[in-house]
C-alpha cells in the first residue's frame, strides 16, 4: 500500500501527464490547418494558460489569423472577430446604449453588447485603427469587465484577446499605446515559413479537401490548467533571476548593459516579471516537470519583455531591435549570479 508521502509526490505527476495529453490533442487539432509555427502555437496556448492576451505581429499572409480562427475551434469557446479599421470606434467593440421599447410602448435604454463579450476575442490588425479605438480595450484586457455608462459589466472566464499587427513600417498602421502594449502577455514574431512548409500549405490550401477541426477542451477544463500552473513551484533564486532580468531592462539600473543604456528610455514594468516567471511555469508543465527552472526563465524572457521596452529617439533612429538588446542582457545576466 503506498504510503500518503508517495499520494502526495504521484498526484503532481499525474496531472502534469494530464496537463500534457491536454495540450497535445490541442496541438494536434490546430496542426491539421496551420503547418508550422509550433512556437507560435505554444506561445499563444502560454498566453491563455497564464490568463494573459497575446499580440502577434508579422505580414500579411503568414497564417495569423486562420491560427486564431483554428484555436478557437479546438478550444469550445465562445469566439468573435473584430477587424480593426482606421474608421472603427469604441462602441463598435464594446456595445452601446440603445433606446427599446417595451410591450406597453415605453421607451428605456438598454445595453446591447459588443464582439468583445466572447471567451476568444480576435482583435484583427489592430494597429490600422486609431489610438482612441485601440485603448477601447484596455480595461476589458486587464480588469476582465467593460464599463458603460457608469455600470460595470463582468466578463466571462476565461476571457483572452488574441490580436494580429502588422509591421509599423508598413503604411495606414498607428503604434500601439504604451499602456496597452503592456497589458499583452506576450509578444509573438511570426516568421515566414520555409520551403517544406510552404510545399505543406500549397498542398493543403490548393486541393478540394478541407481539414475538420474539432473541440478538444471547454471552459472549465481550461481554468483547471490556469489554477494547476499557477501551483507549479520556482525556487527563489529562479524567481530572483527573472527580477535581474527586468530590472537590467532599465537604463538607471545596475545591471543596465550598455545597449540598454544607449538606446532604451525605459525598461520593462512589474508585468514583464509576472509574466516571465508563469510562462517559466507552464513551460515546465509542458515538458512534463512540476518546477520552473532558470532555463524556463531565460525562454520565456523575449516575448515577455520584446513589447514592453521603449527605445529613445537614437534607438529609433538606428533602427535598433528590442531582441538584440534583450540578447544582450541574457548574455550578461547569469542565473545565480
Amino acid at each position: 500500500m503506498a504510503s500518503k508521502a508517495e499520494v502526495v509526490a504521484a498526484a503532481p505527476k499525474e496531472s502534469v501527464e494530464r496537463f500534457q495529453r491536454d495540450l497535445a490533442a490541442v496541438r494536434t487539432e490546430v496542426g491539421r490547418v496551420i503547418v508550422g509555427h509550433q512556437g507560435i502555437v505554444d506561445g499563444v496556448l502560454t498566453c491563455l494558460l497564464a490568463g494573459g492576451h497575446a499580440l502577434l505581429e508579422g505580414v500579411p499572409g503568414l497564417g495569423k489569423t486562420m491560427l486564431v480562427r483554428t484555436l478557437g475551434r479546438a478550444l469550445d469557446l465562445q469566439f468573435s472577430r473584430v477587424q480593426f479599421t482606421p474608421d472603427l470606434m469604441p462602441s463598435d467593440i464594446l456595445g452601446t446604449q440603445m433606446i427599446a421599447e417595451d410591450e406597453k410602448g415605453g421607451k428605456r435604454f438598454e445595453f446591447q453588447r459588443g464582439p468583445i463579450f466572447a471567451n476568444l476575442v480576435l482583435a484583427d490588425e489592430i494597429n490600422r485603427a486609431t489610438p482612441k479605438t485601440q485603448s477601447a480595450l484596455l480595461e476589458a484586457m486587464q480588469e476582465q469587465s467593460v464599463t458603460i455608462a457608469r455600470k460595470t459589466y463582468a466578463l466571462d472566464q476565461p476571457f483572452f484577446v488574441l490580436a494580429t499587427q502588422n509591421p509599423l513600417e508598413m503604411e495606414g498602421t498607428y503604434p500601439l499605446p504604451e499602456a496597452q502594449l503592456d497589458r499583452f502577455f506576450f509578444k509573438l514574431q511570426v516568421p515566414f515559413p520555409k520551403r517544406e512548409d510552404l510545399h505543406a500549405i500549397l498542398d493543403r490550401t490548393t486541393g478540394n479537401t478541407d481539414a475538420e477541426v474539432k473541440p478538444v477542451l471547454d471552459r472549465a477544463r481550461i481554468l483547471e490548467l490556469r489554477a494547476l500552473t499557477r501551483e507549479v513551484p520556482v525556487a527563489r533564486s529562479v524567481q530572483d533571476y527573472a527580477i535581474r532580468l527586468v530590472l537590467a531592462t532599465h537604463p538607471g539600473e545596475e545591471g543596465a548593459t550598455p545597449s540598454v543604456k544607449r538606446y532604451v528610455r525605459f525598461g520593462a514594468s512589474p508585468r514583464g516579471a509576472q509574466a516571465i516567471l508563469l510562462a517559466a511555469k507552464i513551460r515546465a508543465v509542458m515538458d512534463g516537470r512540476f518546477s520552473a527552472s532558470a532555463d524556463d526563465v531565460k525562454a520565456s524572457a523575449p516575448p515577455a519583455l520584446r513589447h514592453r521596452m521603449i527605445l529613445n529617439f537614437e534607438g529609433e533612429a538606428e533602427g535598433v531591435r528590442p531582441d538584440a538588446v534583450l540578447e544582450e542582457i541574457l548574455g550578461a545576466i547569469k542565473p545565480g549570479a
